[in-house]
């Protein structure tokens, strides 16, 4: 039983600048609400490299591992798996995929295809994760990406 959830929107900043700062872990933080501090981090972000996150949803807070597995820098196409760092075999397959857009800044679709393996995680949390991701915080994300990688290309 796999739940997709799926947003496009345009990020008024350059295409490289917005996937720069989707494929480095230590800026999470910067952009993503839900993150609140990066915990281990690859020297190299290529596919197989992991890294793990303080994640903070649903009230409460754990630890997410994300696995690396596919990265194409010329087309700015990342893909990733992240999991709970507790065992648990529940996980999401993220895909971000940023172009150009016509009015000089960027397209980003974020598609997640939350998995659920564990009972309560299909019966109950999984709707809920994907009510939240869906209703405000990719929204959120997208809006605060577009600040991180303005404020990188004005200092670059």
């Amino acid at each position: 039983m796999s739940k997709t959830t799926s947003i496009t929107a345009v990020v008024p900043a350059d295409p490289d600048e917005v996937f720069s700062a989707v494929t480095d872990p230590a800026r999470l933080p910067e952009w993503n609400e839900a993150i609140r501090r990066v915990i281990e981090s690859p020297t190299r972000l290529d596919p197989g490299a992991e890294w793990v996150v303080e994640m903070n949803a649903l009230g409460r807070s754990w630890r997410s591992r994300s696995r690396v597995a596919e990265i194409d820098r010329a087309a700015r196409v990342f893909r990733y798996r992240s999991c709970t760092d507790d065992g648990n075999p529940s996980y999401v397959d993220w895909t971000w995929s940023v172009t150009p857009d016509d009015i000089g800044g960027s397209r980003v679709t974020i598609t997640g295809a939350l998995n659920p393996k564990t009972f309560w995680r299909r019966a109950l949390f999984v709707h809920i994760r994907r009510r939240q991701l869906t209703g405000h915080e990719l929204t959120r994300s997208l809006r605060a990406l577009a600040g991180t990688a303005r404020a990188a290309a004005a200092r670059g």
